[in-house]
């Protein structure tokens, strides 16, 4: 059986920080992922050549994106795959404008968006996901979710 593969792409080098949680909560999964930067707006050709292959390489993909936040739909409207929208917060409107951005997607696009700078809830909700394909991550979550009940 093949091994979980999440794509994570996010919209600038300045958003790797919120990254960084998703990819430690993956990781304590033992979830495999990649990570790419590249933006809807500055460097769009980049972002449709991702979402065109992303579900040759991935079983999911989190897109992170602040402001008008246009990553996670953008991608979403070029693949079958789930994508999970991490809005990112910013100074001027405080990641708003990027949560409403991202949960706005019109019928037939969704995209399961999580918390202003949610990345351990992106992480965890892919791995629910992914734990209907694989059932070793099922076992995992099940732990997982026990130790929190005890805080």
């Amino acid at each position: 059986m093949s091994k979980p593969m999440v794509g994570i792409i996010t919209g600038s080098k300045t958003d790797l920080l919120i990254i960084e949680k998703v990819e430690a909560q993956l990781k304590a999964f033992g979830v495999d992922y990649d990570v790419t930067v590249a933006s809807a707006h500055r460097t769009p050709k980049k972002v449709e050549a991702y979402a065109k292959v992303a579900a040759e390489k991935y079983d999911l993909i989190i897109a992170a994106a602040g402001m008008a936040a246009a990553l996670p739909g953008v991608v979403a409207a070029r693949t079958i795959l789930p994508v999970i929208g991490i809005p990112i917060h910013s100074k001027s409107l405080g990641g708003h404008d990027a949560l409403f951005a991202i949960v706005q997607m019109p019928a037939g696009v969704p995209v399961a968006t999580v918390a202003i700078d949610g990345a351990k809830n992106a992480a965890v909700l892919a791995v629910e996901i992914l734990a209907l394909k694989y059932p070793e991550l099922k076992k995992k979550l099940i732990v997982f979710k026990a130790q929190l009940a005890k805080g």
